[in-house]
């Protein structure tokens, strides 16, 4: 029988794969280590069985790990343990039983919960051995530090080979690049003509894209850990360089302060829980930092707090870096490398996602599971404030930055968890009164929503509501007036984005409003199962109506959708 160990270095290996490393297999105890693979192609015992435990073979159980890493595990985490989504350890499964895992999987919640089933994401076969999968204790992940990612780590195009200037004719300011999910892939667009002028191949489910300081370099990170350079002044944007930082991440910046412009690039990872600082022209690793730790408040040891978002600060040579389930930002000094200066802040539990104010100073950021915001003053390297967002499950995205009629400047974010929308003060100097509170909460569609978005040129303020369980509000947009936000109960028109895309079959949902350059129009993804036709929905933003609805075949579950200047300058 295999150890648990061994058990645990396979099961989470879900889209994983890689070369055999340097002498694996070659000894005695290769019988026991079998070379890293994709876990659909294993066969995994099933870690530690008890009376009572539902029927399951291996290959089930292969199959069901592999779904939840795909579906489940950014929300409710590797170890089960919750975040944004509740957890799923077996203390809480068992007492609720199968048919409520079951039910709750095909029907979802207004929580934020998908719809997986009616929405034909899962099928009722994967529904079911999902629920028998949760009935049994997780499988512990491998690790994943140095060694693994200089094994995994390539250059394929060495610096002194790649061109000294610009060698296309793209407006790389209004290039769009587009996160083709399912694929692996990314389909960078041209944001006036809006043609696919390439597809790039990537990690799996790209979570977010990055541009360097420069403009020049696009990072892309998998949520299978993978990171990908593209050059985008070489006359084909191709990727120069790629690694692995581990089995699950979100996340991957680049270094902006004066003087440092290209120069360091950081990702963080799900799994191991841990950062890495790289090269920024090579993504060769430099620095790994464990960020396993003490739970901030109750000072008790956790062994999954994993690194969500990083920003780089515009003040100072940091990262920072938000400690999900520790509720820590760090201020990573990248200055000395070699001694590494990290100021820890105590904000709140279960930080996600989150951006900065209109003036780059502030950092906003979601401590979702908590219902709270914490506001980082990243010239001064320390914690301003918590506040209380009033709703359920704040997910802001990177926000949205408003001129408020009555209040000022403001910072938008919706939540998961209900229809609301909070309006937060970010203005201390002229507006000290409405500084760090929620001035305004507004009622948009319903729970669900994962973006809200705005532009300095636009007089609109964008809300999605893509994992509400109805289909109608899962394929629209609410669209506020900023103009209007002084009213006592300020109107939203609703954006039928869906049935704008004139997609038949399947539930479309449209997730991620994104800017172009000037702000003159908004781009949604209308994204569907991965084999049903997808598409790209442009709206004029002054008018509101349709522009162009971009479909190609190419263009499989397209989510995430980032312009290359409003990324790099952190306008939204």
């Amino acid at each position: 029988m295999k150890s648990m160990s061994t058990i645990g270095r396979l099961a989470l290996l879900a889209s994983v794969a890689q070369d055999k490393p340097k002498g694996h297999g070659d000894t005695p105890a290769a019988a026991y280590e079998p070379s890293l693979n994709t876990l659909g192609q294993l066969q995994v015992e099933i870690p530690g069985r008890k009376p009572g435990d539902p029927v399951i073979t291996p290959a089930e159980f292969s199959k069901a790990t592999q779904l939840y890493f795909e579906r489940c595990a950014g929300c409710h985490g590797v170890l089960r343990k919750g975040a944004t989504g509740k957890a799923l350890t077996t203390d809480i499964t068992r007492e609720n039983g199968y048919e409520y895992l079951r039910d709750f999987i095909t029907y979802g919640s207004p929580g934020g919960m998908p719809n997986w089933g009616t929405s034909g994401d899962m099928t009722e076969d994967n529904i079911d051995v999902m629920a028998r999968y949760l009935l049994i204790e997780p499988p512990q992940p491998p690790e994943y530090g140095m060694p693994e990612m200089r094994e995994s780590w390539k250059v394929l195009v060495a610096v002194d080979a790649r061109p000294t200037k610009q060698m296309n004719d793209f407006d790389l300011d209004n290039l769009f690049s587009v996160t083709l999910r399912d694929a692996g892939q990314v389909a960078l667009i041209d944001g006036a003509t809006y043609e696919i002028v390439k597809i790039v191949d990537t990690g799996y489910a790209v979570h977010i894209s990055r541009i360097s300081a420069s403009g020049r370099y696009l990072f892309t990170i998998g949520r299978d850990a993978r990171i990908n350079m593209i050059d985008l002044w070489m006359e084909d944007p191709s990727t120069v360089a790629e690694i692995k930082i581990g089995a699950e991440a979100r996340s991957v910046e680049t270094s902006k302060f004066e003087g440092y412009e290209d120069k360091y690039a950081i990702a963080g990872s799900y799994w191991p829980p841990q950062y890495v600082i790289m090269d920024g022209d090579t993504l060769e690793p430099l620095k790994v930092v464990s960020t396993r730790g003490m739970i901030y408040d109750t000072q008790e040891y956790h062994p999954e707090p994993r690194v969500a978002a990083i920003v780089a600060s515009h003040f100072k040579p940091e990262f920072i870096v938000n400690v999900k389930e520790t509720g820590k930002i760090l201020m990573v000094d990248y200055s000395d490398i070699k001694n590494l200066k990290v100021t820890t802040i105590e904000a709140e539990r279960f930080l996600h996602d989150g951006g900065f104010d209109s003036t780059k100073r502030y950092f906003l950021t979601a401590a979702n599971a908590r219902n709270r915001v914490a506001v980082i003053d990243t010239k001064e390297s320390k914690l301003v404030t918590i506040i209380d967002t009033e709703g359920q499950t704040p997910h802001p995205g990177r926000g949205a930055n408003l001129m408020h009629p009555k209040y000022g400047p403001v910072w938008a974010t919706s939540h998961l968890g209900d229809e609301t929308v909070a309006l937060i003060g970010t203005d201390p100097e002229s507006h000290p009164d409405q500084a760090w509170k929620v001035v305004q909460s507004l009622e948009a569609l319903g729970g669900g929503s994962l973006f809200v978005k705005s532009h300095p040129t636009s007089g609109n303020l964008y809300v999605d509501a893509p994992l509400n369980p109805d289909a109608e509000i899962s394929a629209s947009v609410a669209v506020f007036k900023v103009s209007e936000l002084d009213q006592e109960e300020p109107e939203y028109t609703v954006l039928p984005i869906g049935e704008w895309a004139g997609i038949a079959e399947g539930q479309p949902r449209v997730v991620q409003g994104e800017f172009n350059q000037e702000g003159t129009e908004i781009w949604f993804s209308v994204w569907n199962a991965k084999d049903k036709e997808s598409a790209i929905v442009v709206v004029d933003d002054r008018t509101l109506e349709l522009k162009k609805v971009i479909k190609d075949p190419a263009l499989i579950t397209p989510t995430g959708k980032f312009n290359v200047y409003n990324t790099r300058s952190d306008v939204y």
